[in-house]
């Protein structure tokens, strides 16, 4: 299987929420099933069913981080030619049309959050940025129109 790449503070966030899984989380929905179980009849018991449910959702979601964790790759980002857009740069760009500028960090997939200016390399913003050098020109084809990004800065975090 190919390798994760993330930062050391993805990586964390993973842990702790696979922690958070394990120690909480699971032991409260077991104490769930314990309980609803307790009520009798199975078959016409909606606290069971719904309690069981999450049960499994709570365990494919660990099996899942559990497999995540084992093929990150953290990428150390002072090894990186810090001269070009890649993972773990904050690139500062404008829209040449809009005159807007925006700064996005390069991230991978399960680390993407916009809300944070995080974006994943696979996505079609990352895609054109990556690799891209200051002055450069990153064209990004979106629905509505295509987007012209000049790049006016690139550091890392």
């Amino acid at each position: 299987m190919n390798r994760i790449p993330m930062t050391l503070d993805g990586l964390q966030k993973l842990k702790g929420e696979l922690d958070r899984l394990i120690k909480i989380e699971r032991p409260a929905i077991i104490q769930a099933i314990a309980e609803a179980r307790a009520h009798g009849d199975l078959s016409e018991n909606a606290e069971y069913h719904a309690a069981k449910e999450k049960q499994g959702f709570i365990e494919l979601r660990i099996k899942e981080l559990q497999m995540k964790i084992g093929l990150a790759e953290v990428i150390d980002t002072k090894k990186i030619n810090q001269s070009r857009a890649a993972f773990g740069a904050k690139v500062r760009v404008v829209d040449i049309e809009a005159d807007e500028e925006y700064e996005f960090i390069l991230v991978g997939s399960d680390e993407a959050d916009l809300k944070h200016k995080k974006i994943s390399l696979s996505s079609p913003v990352g895609k054109a940025l990556l690799g891209k050098q200051v002055g450069d020109i990153a064209i990004v084809k979106a629905p509505a129109r295509t987007i012209e990004y000049e790049i006016v800065e690139i550091s890392f975090v």
